[in-house]
């Protein structure tokens, strides 16, 4: 059975370097995966490269992705088909 996670993603739109940037810890003292995104945060854009630059850079599916809660905030929680510990080893 494969595992899952749901982790924090901090979202940045409107970035002149988008990309998936390194773990940041939040004001509640988790930590969050800080994503730069080009689109604007307008009719689902930002979200829509959001999944794809994940996808990308994890390895899997767009499919595979699933933003759970957040869709309008940049703070968000989103579910990936891979245990914790895979996602901080294919993030570096």
């Amino acid at each position: 059975m494969e595992a899952s996670s749901i982790i924090a993603v901090r979202v940045t739109p409107r970035s002149a370097r988008p990309g998936v940037g390194g773990w940041r810890p939040t004001a509640d003292g988790r930590e969050a995966l800080e994503v730069r995104v080009a689109a604007a945060p307008a009719d689902g854009a930002a979200n829509a490269e959001l999944v794809k630059l994940l996808a990308k850079a994890l390895s899997v599916p767009k499919s595979a992705i699933d933003i759970v809660s957040g869709e309008t905030s940049r703070l968000k929680r989103v579910s990936v088909p891979l245990a914790t510990d895979e996602i901080h080893m294919r993030l570096g």
